[in-house]
């Protein structure tokens, strides 16, 4: 990823320049303090005081200059408000083309306006990280409260676009006029249907959404897979690179392999329990059976994520075989009546999850144009999956024998999965194309051995960075690099994490307690869905079907919620606040699950469990795409990047509850939901804590 300061020189306006943020200058002092208090020259209260006056400073000249611009726009828009006035009196054809040119390029100047806040914006909460990284992590929190709570505030002015509404909207109603009705006495309030949307509005709005961090469905979606690219290709060049490597039915199977491997996991959830009761165990050692699938998930996920450095193809063939044969011995531990046989299934199923290989297909190979929507696709293939597996189960309730095979609503998910995954194997064998590699390759042809031995760890993880080639060059962007503020050089601040601990290394506090949220709503969720069997057999009798249906229901909310959070709630609330918001939902949802009196009701249960499972889904949304914002540019790619930190920590969590569930069998049913809901309300409240405590530096 280009650093932010030579993207803030590229971007810049030059007749502007004047007025962005300094942001070089204001790195070498980060720099100069941390030196002046080692050596006492300074101490930290003359530090803080230094730094405070020279950023408010900075944002000053920003928001003044951001309000002489809104002004110069006012003036122009109440002008051409008058010349609109005289050709409604007196319509001229030609007159009206002008005039809706003239309202375009002040459109087109407002969208440079926006993109100058935008810059600016994204400068100031980089040089807060960057002093954070430095000097504690305390002094973000101080500052932005201090600043954007006070009457006077001029950081607001910067974060929010006040004034951008009116001028839109004045924009909006008389472009849209005089589009299609030149010398018409027609509003197009008296024809909403016919009006056209002029194509500067919707780059306005796309600014706008951009600068105040709201979203539209499809990009909520694509934030919540927490797959992270690159910065859009600079030149025809790359752009030529993406399109050679993209091959749509290749992204199509690697969706596919996410939507199957949801139904793998889902599907045995509601006969889980009659199945280990038919093994000889108790129905709790369900979480066992569940669980192991995770178990293997955490080891599973580093080594994929590992191989798809050198191909994406050999690992979804290694995966398909294997979730073949775990599913055919989960199938067949019925008949051989053999517990162990039905957790090596899972096992094995668990240890041919590729979900970090489709993650990083996509982040790798499919251009930035269409990655949103692949991204978002992965999400939805998801949540499909995810419904569709309990509603199968549902449905396999027939019971036959062919020879010495045993079929039925137990064994019949895993024959079933077999069959997709053997099917799934062929098509991938005939459809999928291997990306090509070799412009990776050849890039280090062009480049002196000195810097290939330095940036080979780069090429290997498909890094295109740009390379050095001279020692003055490299001099300019060793002064330029975003680095982080450790005690590696500038050259290894750009490389992707090569372990988990130096990736754990990378995360700031508040990306800390994100991670603890993404634990805690997995734990919430995988404690609900897995012991769903056993509580609703014990308490109310339902059979299979009425469990298949019942967990069907709460994986169709999936896309229905994150739509009305992606379209309306996200555009109308800050992350942070949506993220407050549904956690202390979920604790209210964790706490009325609870058995208190002596009866326990099917509508208690039912509505607990939708408002647990919908708030679990609005957080995990809200999290995942407020961490794809804020996490180290160096977790993007490589190994060890932000979309396996975040499968660890949900894998872990699901791992853990599922074994919450089979210890807690040992106390008996009757005991089994109050015991497990505990840890769940402890997580979240403690989570609840903490998103408090980092609330100012989420942004």
């Amino acid at each position: 990823m280009v650093n932010f300061g030579k993207k803030l020189m590229a971007d810049r306006i030059p007749e502007w320049k004047g007025y962005y943020i300094n942001y070089k200058l204001m790195k070498k002092k980060v720099k100069q303090y941390g030196q002046q208090l080692q050596q006492g020259e300074k101490d930290r209260r003359r530090v803080l005081k230094d730094f405070s006056k020279m950023l408010d400073d900075q944002i000053e000249k920003i928001v003044l200059f951001l309000l002489e611009q809104q002004g110069t726009l006012a003036y122009r828009i109440e002008k051409l408000g008058k010349q609109r006035a005289i050709l409604a009196e007196q319509p001229d054809i030609s007159a009206i083309a002008e005039l809706r040119e003239a309202y375009r390029e002040v459109g087109l100047d407002l969208i440079k306006l926006l993109k100058f806040v935008d810059l600016n914006a994204t400068g100031i909460r980089k040089i807060l990280k960057k002093f954070d990284k430095r000097f504690g992590y305390r002094f973000t929190d101080y500052y932005v409260t201090s600043r954007s709570n006070h009457p006077y505030s001029q950081l607001q002015q910067v974060f929010k676009h006040v004034g951008v509404g009116a001028v839109v909207g004045a924009l909006s109603r008389n472009l849209a006029d005089l589009q299609e009705r030149q010398g018409s006495y027609l509003s197009i309030y008296d024809q909403p249907s016919t009006a056209l949307k002029d194509p500067i509005i919707d780059m306005i709005n796309s600014s706008v959404d951009k600068l105040t961090r709201s979203t539209n469905f499809l990009r909520f979606l694509g934030q919540h897979a927490l797959i992270v690219g690159e910065e859009s290709p600079s030149t025809a060049e790359e752009e030529e690179i993406e399109d050679q490597k993209y091959h749509f039915m290749s992204l199509m199977l690697n969706l596919v392999n996410t939507f199957l491997y949801m139904v793998n996991t889902y599907i045995i959830v509601p006969t889980a329990d009659d199945y280990s009761v038919s093994l000889g165990a108790a129905s709790t050692v369900c979480g066992v059976v569940i669980g192991s699938m995770a178990v293997a998930q955490i080891f599973s996920s580093v080594y994929f994520s590992a191989w798809s450095n050198k191909s994406y193809f050999k690992p979804l063939i290694f995966s398909s075989i294997v979730l073949f044969l775990g599913n055919v011995c989960y199938a067949m531990a019925y008949d051989m009546n053999s517990l162990s046989v039905l957790i090596i299934g899972r096992l094995l199923c668990g240890l041919g999850s590729a979900r970090a290989v489709n993650r990083r297909y996509i982040s790798d190979c499919v251009p930035a144009r269409i990655r949103m929507q692949a991204s978002a696709g992965f999400v939805s293939a998801s949540a499909l999956g995810m419904a569709c597996g309990p509603a199968l189960a549902g449905l396999l309730q027939w019971k036959f024998k062919i020879y010495m095979v045993t079929f039925n609503q137990s064994t019949l998910p895993g024959w079933l999965m077999a069959v997709a995954w053997l099917l799934y194997l062929v098509w991938l064998w005939i459809s999928f194309k291997e990306p090509n590699r070799a412009n990776e390759v050849n890039d280090t042809q062009q480049v002196p051995a000195s810097v290939q031995r330095a940036d080979i760890d780069k090429l290997e993880n498909g890094l295109a960075q740009p390379l050095l080639r001279d020692s003055e060059s490299k001099q300019e962007e060793d002064e330029d690099e975003e680095v982080d503020d450790s005690e590696e050089g500038a050259h290894d601040s750009r490389k992707p994490a090569t372990s988990i601990g130096s990736a754990y290394r990378l995360l700031t506090p508040s990306v800390k307690v994100q991670l603890l949220i993404y634990f805690m709503l997995k734990y919430a969720m995988e404690i609900l869905l897995s012991e769903s069997s056993v509580i609703t057999n014990h308490y109310f009798n339902w059979n299979t079907s009425a469990v298949a249906i019942f967990l069907a229901i709460l994986g169709l909310t999936v896309l229905p919620v994150n739509a009305v959070v992606g379209t309306y709630i996200s555009n109308m609330f800050e992350d942070r606040q949506l993220l407050m918001v549904s956690q202390i939902t979920l604790l209210v949802g964790i706490i009325f699950s609870f058995k208190i009196t002596s009866t326990y009701s099917v509508v208690q249960y039912v509505s607990s469990a939708l408002v647990t499972f919908v708030s679990a889904e609005v957080l995990e949304g809200v999290n995942l795409s407020l961490l794809s914002s804020v996490m180290s540019s160096r977790l993007s790619r490589g190994t060890y990047n932000g979309g396996l930190l975040s499968t660890e920590a949900g894998t872990l969590a699901r791992v853990v509850a599922d074994g919450t569930i089979t210890a807690a069998g040992y106390l008996g049913i009757g005991k089994l939901l109050n015991v497990t809901l505990l840890p769940s309300l402890v997580i979240c409240a403690a989570s609840i804590t903490c998103t408090f405590l980092t609330y100012n530096s989420l942004f």
